[in-house]
């Protein structure tokens, strides 16, 4: 046997005694399972950028030049309850609301489109650099995303940046990081072109939690369109499963996470 393969025995065999805390490699990260408990209807008109729960109703960001929205749609229906269009020249993405205004990021502007939450009326904008792509909020602060590895904690009220936590697992760097979802200590993220949710810890920027949503592509009815990825994560604090989908798809499931 020769040096490399005698390496090689001697770490499976490390890594098969190891306690099941300390782990091996990836062994750290949970792999999370999931449950469907409703797959329910989607605009298939929808872009998806950006979606979360606020009072009973899903808040949706949707995307494309000459095509984005926020909109307020029924959860059990996918009906469109009301829409504000955004300008042709404005690209939206993730969305957060913070009190009773609703924030919404813009891909390559450097604005955030701030609405009354009551009447979508825009009130004013903030300015920040690079792109915007995922946003949530946890109560205290807005984490965004840019399509790098990098959460960017930022001040709800004047969205200066307080710290930027870079994104690893096992020590390496993960880059497109999409749509967020904040959910107690950890913020979840969709990977751009992925079918993977990831859970990262807000705190330290570590991934503690992958979840392979690859079934749910399969079962989607999404279209041809390359664009049709997965996209969107909101969380229902109320029963405790998330609302997932994607850009395009005509099915949102409703899925209990658990493992890890």
């Amino acid at each position: 046997m020769n040096t490399r393969n005698r390496f090689r025995c001697a770490l499976l065999t490390a890594c098969a005694l190891a306690l099941p805390v300390a782990g091996c490699g990836e062994a750290g990260i949970a792999q999370l399972d999931f449950e469907v408990r409703r797959t329910l209807p989607h605009d298939p008109g929808a872009y998806t950028q950006g979606l979360l729960i606020h009072e009973g109703t899903f808040l949706e960001s949707t995307g494309q030049y000459g095509t984005s929205t926020l909109r307020q749609v029924d959860i059990a229906t996918g009906r469109v309850l009301r829409s504000h269009a955004l300008s042709d020249e404005h690209f939206g993405e993730g969305i957060a609301v913070v009190g009773d205004r609703v924030i919404q990021l813009t891909w390559k502007a450097g604005l955030a489109l701030v609405y009354d939450l009551e009447t979508f009326a825009v009130q004013h904008t903030l300015e920040y650099e690079g792109e915007g792509w995922g946003l949530c909020h946890d109560g205290a602060s807005l984490f965004m995303t840019d399509g790098s590895g990098i959460l960017f904690r930022r001040d709800p009220v004047t969205f200066a940046v307080l710290e930027e936590i870079r994104v690893t697992r096992d020590g390496f760097s993960v880059r497109d990081l999409n749509e967020l979802e904040c959910v107690g200590e950890h913020v979840y993220a969709n990977v751009y072109m992925t079918n993977e949710i990831l859970r990262i810890d807000k705190s330290t920027g570590e991934i503690t939690g992958e979840l392979d949503a690859l079934s749910l592509a399969l079962t989607s009815n999404r279209p041809s369109d390359v664009g049709a990825v997965f996209n969107g994560i909101a969380h229902d604090g109320a029963t405790g499963t998330f609302y997932v989908t994607g850009k395009l798809w005509p099915q949102m499931f409703e899925i209990a996470i658990s493992g890890g």
